[in-house]
């Protein structure tokens, strides 16, 4: 639970976990699964983060919106969350699903919400927390939530404090050195406009930072709302928060701000999730899977340690029930139950692993589950249950940033190739 929440607080919350998006810039991740279902950090799902930041935070309510390809959501989400029969904590699903009012798919965020507020409120909840699950972070919402309760907000959004340059990326607040949220732009470009924006120099001082700089308050899609303000904010044909919601609501609510200053990453396209994969393995990496005051969880799989038999290893994360043969290594996440045979060198790529062991190989034929002899692999996704045949080469080197071939997809410089994907021995990519 939260060190800083009540359980009387904590209590009455209800955590809603939007996952209902296509990820078409996640593609070919989500080709087969829903963009919270994609495999992250060698042993995780994207879901586990938001998730986990709840249960740390003493939310055990929690709601993930879904409607495309979810089944693999499903299967972990089942898998991987549950609770004692004696408590009323729950993780649970909810796709998108055609009712008597209401026939059509998820319209947006703020839509997805709509669509499902009569399971929302039938219980007593006083404050709905309402998340992203596309990014990387660790945040204690019981803090959000103490904000929110102590500044008599009807609304609280989290913000990350970002330069001129990346807030032309963003929906940006302005703030009143109170907090609370005055204006809002969306990605804004004008010049004259973003100085207009910056950040207050007493609130700057009060973040402990210098009063001279550059600074704006970027929406990170993170928001809490009572209960009754979210019924109002919804009774109307808006389909999105960011774009609609927060805009139309800071003219006529109390909507402040709760400024975050720890790491943050949008892994919502594969650059960003290619980027933050790899910073894992840094020595101190910006966000750190190893804190134990705060954990990831997921799903507890019963598999042996990791057998290496002779390697050459840098700056790599490897998952359990792997096996691994004379093989070179530097800057790559190993995912779990992925072989790797000898001879092959791979570097700044992700390996997802498999779901399984190949034991019926020899009856099948073809190139065998996991990365085969000899083969370099270089600036790749190897999405799970893929079979590299020997003597394979996969570099983007020499190749458009962004293009579709046979039995593998380039995006943003990055070779991917998709789950269960198989490419032939001797192929160079």
């Amino acid at each position: 639970m939260s060190l800083t929440t009540p359980a009387s607080i904590t209590e009455k919350t209800l955590a809603i976990i939007m996952g209902g998006g296509a990820g078409s810039r996640l593609f070919p991740l989500t080709k087969e699964r829903s963009k919270p279902a994609v495999p992250l950090a060698g042993k995780y799902r994207i879901v586990d983060i938001p998730i986990s930041n709840c249960i740390n935070s003493g939310l055990r309510r929690i709601y993930v919106l879904t409607q495309f390809n979810s089944t693999s959501l499903h299967r972990h989400i089942n898998a991987s969350y549950k609770f004692d029969n004696f408590s009323r904590s729950f993780v649970e699903i909810l796709a998108a699903q055609q009712t008597p009012t209401d026939t059509s798919w998820y319209q947006g965020t703020a839509d997805a919400v709509r669509q499902n507020l009569r399971d929302f409120l039938q219980y007593p909840y006083e404050y709905f927390v309402i998340l992203s699950g596309d990014q990387l972070y660790r945040m204690d919402y019981g803090e959000v939530l103490n904000q929110h309760i102590a500044t008599k907000a009807d609304m609280t959004l989290a913000t990350l404090p970002v330069g001129r340059e990346a807030a032309t990326a963003f929906g940006i607040m302005h703030t009143d050195a109170q907090r609370k949220i005055v204006r809002f732009e969306e990605k804004p470009s004008d010049p004259k406009m973003l100085d207009a924006l910056r950040i207050p120099a007493p609130l700057l001082k009060e973040l402990g930072r210098d009063a001279d700089e550059e600074l704006y308050q970027a929406s990170m899609g993170i928001y809490i709302f009572n209960r009754q303000v979210l019924v109002d904010a919804l009774d109307n044909d808006f389909v999105d928060f960011g774009k609609h919601i927060i805009p139309d609501l800071i003219h006529k609510a109390r909507v402040h701000s709760y400024i975050f200053q720890g790491y943050w990453e949008d892994i919502g396209t594969i650059r960003a999730f290619f980027d933050a994969n790899l910073q894992l393995t840094d020595t101190v990496p910006q966000f750190n899977f190893f804190d134990t005051t705060a954990p990831m969880y997921t799903h507890a799989r019963f598999l042996p340690g990791s057998k290496v038999n002779g390697a050459t290893v840098r700056h790599a994360i490897i998952s359990d029930g792997c096996i691994i043969d004379d093989v070179h290594i530097e800057r790559a996440v190993i995912g779990i139950r992925s072989y790797i045979k000898p001879g092959t060198t791979i570097r700044n790529s992700i390996v997802m692993g498999a779901d399984f062991y190949d034991a019926d190989h020899a009856s099948r034929g073809g190139p065998e589950l996991g990365i085969g002899r000899n083969c370099v692999i270089d600036m790749a996704i190897i999405d799970k249950n893929a079979r590299i045949g020997d003597g394979v080469v996969i570099t983007p080197d020499g190749k458009p940033d962004n293009y579709d071939g046979p039995n593998y997809y380039i995006r943003d410089g990055i070779v991917v190739v998709p789950k269960g994907g198989v490419i032939p021995d001797g192929a160079w990519i």
